[in-house]
């Protein structure tokens, strides 16, 4: 069991397969990329799947979330799930995207065993779409979620980030859209983990202004803390339901107190938070043929360390120097 000092346990472990990605969102990186993990120092298929294997069987992870970068990029992303899926017990698995590559791969992931995707679309304007990510792939990723709900790995989740000056008018057409498409709507407040540490808490769009601005054409009835458990998103349900649109408020609604996640970088190393400032490095321990419950004895021993929040809230934060593209969503 990962277990923390403050009673929080680890079930839901979300796995960074590559730190690379084909798009250069605005919030995460700069426009000519970053420098990209070396090879080797990636975890291997193998590795992967056996730190999956440790998490599930012996320290009671029941969900697995593939993250990036953009884990479509990983060549044996399909396999990597076939495996997990044959895992006794066998976890839940999802997928965290940009959505490009799922025409071509919904089906074969719901073949080995995925059981749901989150896409991350922002705008439903190409154009800002194209300045927000300086590509122009707006109906590929449309393209890509019609895929996946046509593949049966639903619910699709929409994850949305409002940025100022670009698409913060679009929450009521974003949330019409996703109704109408049948996607859950999730909004994601802007974050500190962009490679270029420009973020400013004064220039963010907040969930109060997203629920401000949902409210001009939408009814929303709060769903309630039964509902949400350890859930990130905060939800809300829309004219009476039965749709609900989320938002996940991580700087000014910080959920850490029911926070259930242990995170796995693209290259080996624990993370107990998004916002960590430390790391523990289990693929050295993997490649110098330590056994499984050495392995597991180390991931214990991280995430007995966890602290109490992200530290968000503190005058003396300090971002974290991985970007997002490292550490994984």
């Amino acid at each position: 069991m990962l277990i923390d000092t403050f009673g929080r346990v680890a079930t839901d472990l979300r796995v960074s397969l590559t730190d690379r990605c084909n798009l250069r969102c605005t919030y995460c990186m700069p426009e000519e990329g970053l420098q990209w993990l070396a090879k080797p120092d990636l975890l291997t298929d193998d590795e992967i799947v056996r730190l999956i294997r440790i998490a599930v069987t012996d320290l009671g992870v029941t969900e697995v979330r593939f993250t990036g970068g953009e884990p479509l990029l990983r060549p044996g992303l399909v396999g990597i799930v076939e495996r997990c899926a044959a895992l006794d017990p066998r976890p839940r698995m999802s997928l965290t995207t940009n959505g490009i590559g799922l025409k071509r791969t919904a089906a074969a992931l719901k073949a080995a065993g995925l059981d749901r995707v989150n896409v991350s679309l922002d705008t439903l304007r190409p154009e800002v779409f194209k300045t927000l990510t300086r590509r122009d792939r707006h109906q590929d990723v449309l393209d890509g979620m019609a895929a996946a709900r046509d593949a049966g790995l639903t619910p699709v989740k929409v994850n949305a980030v409002l940025m100022p000056g670009l698409n913060a008018d679009e929450a009521p057409d974003l949330l019409g859209w996703a109704i109408t498409e049948g996607y859950e709507l999730r909004f994601i407040e802007q974050m500190p983990l962009d490679a270029q540490h420009g973020w400013k808490r004064d220039g963010m769009i907040t969930a109060g202004d997203i629920l401000d601005s949902l409210r001009t054409r939408f009814t929303l009835t709060p769903e309630g803390s039964d509902e949400r458990g350890s859930a990130p998103a905060e939800r809300w349900v829309v004219d009476g339901g039965p749709h609900t649109v989320g938002v996940i408020a991580s700087v000014t609604r910080p959920f850490c107190r029911a926070c259930d996640r242990t995170r796995l970088t693209a290259d080996g190393q624990v993370r107990t938070c998004l916002f960590a400032t430390e790391e523990t490095d289990l693929r050295a321990t993997l490649r110098s043929d330590a056994s499984d419950a050495e392995v597991a004895e180390l991931w214990k021993k991280a995430m007995w360390g966890k602290k109490a929040g992200s530290g968000l809230d503190d005058p003396s934060f300090l971002q974290p120097d991985r970007p997002m593209s490292a550490i994984g969503g």
